[in-house]
């Protein structure tokens, strides 16, 4: 794998593990247009870290209040706003991290990444993030955020295991269907990013600790530092936007690339 090659594979993961387009997708379609083997689960590992370390710095003081509750909620309190945090992202990683096992166990993981699939959950879950947003009360804001929502979306984030899905865009949709406005939909889902980042960083990192060497050790450290970048620039515009902004523009691109994918997929 070139570094150049490396790098667009780094910018791309950064940009898209956060905007509601699936990373999947364009993982997919840069490979089918190069030509090049997938990636592998080093590379895999160092986005995850980058673009991990990008949403903790942007969110750095919800972050900060989830550590300083983390202690009270391990000796059973939650009363605190940090604690309270804690507790309820931790009960919206439980679905996703437990689908996500049942899925690794039985090999429908790896069934499932086919153009096909991506191209059709690029498509029809764009189309219901459209509807969600269109009828969303939009009267709820992120101190709402309470246990049945938080389980709701763990919910919906469970369905980011069907590549082509995004896991930002099912969560973005689920609070909008709760009510919450698209700026406080898009942190909700975005703080929900750090503990399923963590799981599913830590089940690549076990995957791939009997295999690693320094070669591919520099490799991760160049993809790390671009997704970082990337990431934090993505969330950064995107967070902006849509206090102004609403999500249809993300709807139209991946719409229109659902169809491309599709295209490659059948012909």
């Amino acid at each position: 794998m070139t570094y150049t090659y490396l790098l667009i594979l780094a910018l791309i993961q950064g940009i898209t593990e956060f905007l509601p387009i699936s990373s999947s997708g364009h993982l997919i379609l840069a490979s089918q247009l190069s030509g090049q083997p997938d990636q592998g689960l080093a590379i895999d590992v160092a986005v995850h870290v980058g673009t991990l370390l990008a949403v903790i710095l942007y969110f750095w003081q919800d972050c900060k209040s989830v550590l300083t509750g983390l202690p009270r909620l391990l000796t059973g309190r939650i009363d605190t706003p940090g604690s309270r945090l804690a507790f309820l992202l931790v009960i919206a990683t439980i679905p996703v991290i437990i689908a996500g096992l049942i899925l690794k166990l039985t090999g429908l993981s790896d069934m499932m990444r086919s153009t096909a699939v991506i191209g059709w959950s690029m498509l029809g879950f764009g189309l219901v993030l459209y509807w969600a947003d269109q009828t969303s009360a939009a009267d709820k804001v992120e101190t709402d955020w309470s246990l049945r929502d938080a389980i709701t979306m763990g919910l919906w984030q469970a369905l980011a295991l069907i590549p082509g899905t995004s896991r930002s865009g099912i969560t973005i949709t689920g609070a909008l269907k709760l009510g919450y406005a698209r700026h406080d939909a898009a942190k909700l889902s975005m703080l929900m990013s750090i503990p399923t980042i963590i799981a599913s960083g830590t089940l690549l990192g076990l995957d791939l600790a009997s295999s690693a060497n320094a070669q591919l050790a520099r490799d991760g450290a160049i993809a790390a530092a671009m997704a970082f970048v990337s990431a934090l620039a993505a969330l950064a515009i995107m967070m902006r936007l849509l206090r102004s902004v609403s999500f249809t523009p993300y709807v139209i691109y991946r719409v229109i690339f659902g169809a491309l994918l599709l295209y490659i997929a059948y012909s």
